[in-house]
């Protein structure tokens, strides 16, 4: 492609488009939603966001129920705004128009920032940390040695009403990390003479190791090598 149309808002026939993943909205939706269009003129006022991918070719990377509506109701042409075809684009694009839920880094997360999405997922229909006591959750894991975390696991002995299977699976939709240093399984022990005293007494809690808050640092670093 000698010019690039990157940026711009396009009304592309539809033939042109590839559809993408398509979208996992119900048929109900999609039929009373291409009704609507029609009797508002047929035209979408909401575009759909697509990628470039060859000459005179495209992708839908974003409001892919619109697409879905204009194919459902037959339309020609539909109005799209092209973006770049980069893996940041598409995630940030799914985000924006709602079709990817965006997750916190829990690694660094503020203690606001792990509230709100342990919120977001306590409070949803039929969830899987029904019962969970926000405060409580949100206080246990602020205060949990994090940057250390290979996994969401250790949250399962955190006692926050967070247990292994379908509680712990449901986090994993909010949540992801990106650890600073190695884990202790690993037997480093530059990563743990790196560590504060505080966060090692915090990992040797976490460890369930007896008798942490009263041993040096040196002491510390000795026992979680071991473990």
């Amino acid at each position: 492609m000698s010019v690039s149309n990157i940026g711009n808002l396009m009304c592309l026939y539809m033939h042109e488009i590839n559809p993408g993943k398509g979208t996992d909205a119900p048929e109900f939706l999609i039929k009373s939603a291409a009704k609507a269009l029609m009797q508002s003129g047929g035209r979408n006022w909401v575009p759909v966001i697509v990628k470039e991918i060859g000459e005179d070719e495209y992708e839908v990377i974003g409001n892919a129920f619109v697409y879905a509506i204009a194919e459902e109701v037959g339309l020609e042409r539909v109005w799209c705004i092209v973006a770049d075809s980069s893996d940041r684009t598409l995630e940030l694009t799914q985000i924006l128009t709602g079709e990817l839920i965006p997750k916190v880094n829990l690694s660094t997360a503020t203690r606001d920032e792990i509230q709100a999405a342990l919120r977001y997922v306590i409070e949803k229909p039929n969830s899987g940390l029904s019962g969970v006591k926000l405060a409580i959750a949100t206080n246990r894991i602020e205060e949990a040695p994090r940057q250390l975390w290979q996994s969401l696991e250790p949250i399962t002995k955190l006692k926050c009403g967070i247990t292994k299977g379908k509680k712990l699976n449901a986090l994993k939709e909010v949540f992801y990390l990106t650890p600073e240093v190695n884990t202790v399984s690993n037997n480093d022990d530059e990563s743990l003479i790196s560590l504060s005293l505080t966060q090692l007494r915090k990992l040797a809690k976490d460890k369930g190791i007896s008798g942490y808050s009263k041993k040096k640092k040196q002491e510390l670093i000795t026992l979680l090598a071991e473990v």
